[in-house]
């Protein structure tokens, strides 16, 4: 079955980046000129996904109006003949249906990805965890829609992290079956390096099958108290098959200061109208750091 619907989480509250997101949502804050949830709805639309559920909270009216029209902000644009402006301002919103449901209480991933279920039905689906932006040539979520048309069953992105860092992200214990392709054996949500079965992350990157959602409706609270959907995966596996997909493509840590920072820094050098300004800045102060 084709997958045409994905689900982005964006419900938490965004912590790390305090004081700016007590009033402005954490996938609002801009990578340069564009907010960091816009990549990840424009990696869902080259895709081919369409139609996008974002899972909001309290607070984050902000979300919804970014994909709403502002119609009178468009029709000054027009008027003046702006016309790259207006491209910018009416983004993805007419490429793409994105749908909003309010998780009223955060209590993990787990639970706010449950909150999709009668948005997806019966079909497989992607989830996009906003935290991650992924630059490749081919859009990452696309690549594991792929796998999922040769396996028919649910394939989690990964790549290797280094066994020092595998504390931070949810590890599987794998097989590799072809290339970049590996057959799932179990998961550990953040493990101590001795106790973890390898170096290989989930990294915010999922196509599912349906059944999860049962399995999340039996999982209990996890790891900080909150419903897991790492749990609900390692139950879903012990009912059918599961695979990892090491995607290519270079990932950045977008919840994290340094690789928001490092975010910032790589997109600026790639764009053709910042790109030779920005250069001679950081090349003027390199040496004196």
């Amino acid at each position: 079955m084709k997958i045409r619907k994905a689900v982005i989480p964006a419900a938490g509250f965004g912590t790390r980046f305090l004081p700016a997101t007590k009033a402005v949502p954490k996938e609002m804050l801009p990578i340069i000129d564009k907010p960091t949830i816009q990549y990840i709805v424009e990696e869902a639309v080259a895709a081919g996904i369409e139609d996008l559920l974002i899972i909001t909270s309290r607070g984050k009216d902000a979300l919804v109006n970014h994909f709403d029209k502002a119609f009178e902000l468009e029709s000054v644009l027009e008027h003046d003949g702006k016309e790259e402006m207006l491209a910018a301002a009416r983004g993805v919103s007419d490429k793409i249906n994105v749908h909003f449901i309010r998780q009223q209480e955060q209590k993990g991933l787990g639970h706010a990805v449950l909150y999709a279920k009668s948005f997806i039905g019966n079909e497989p689906f992607a989830v996009m965890l906003g935290d991650d932006v992924v630059v490749s040539d081919k859009p990452c979520i696309g690549q594991l829609m792929e796998q999922y048309d040769n396996c028919g069953t649910t394939v989690l992105g990964v790549q290797k992290v280094g066994m020092e860092h595998v504390s931070k992200y949810g590890i599987v214990d794998c097989e590799k079956v072809d290339g970049r392709l590996y057959e799932l054996r179990g998961m550990v949500e953040k493990p101590k390096r001795e106790d973890a079965p390898s170096d290989i992350a989930v990294l915010g990157r999922y196509v599912i099958t349906p059944a999860i959602f049962n399995c999340l409706e039996k999982t209990p609270k996890g790891a900080g108290g909150e419903i897991q959907l790492t749990d609900a995966l390692v139950m879903l596996a012990q009912k059918e098959k599961m695979y990892a997909y090491n995607f290519e493509g270079k990932r950045y840590d977008i919840g994290s200061k340094q690789g928001f920072l490092q975010a910032t820094v790589d997109f600026a050098l790639a764009r053709p109208d910042l790109k030779d300004e920005f250069s001679d800045y950081i090349k003027s102060i390199v040496n004196t750091i």
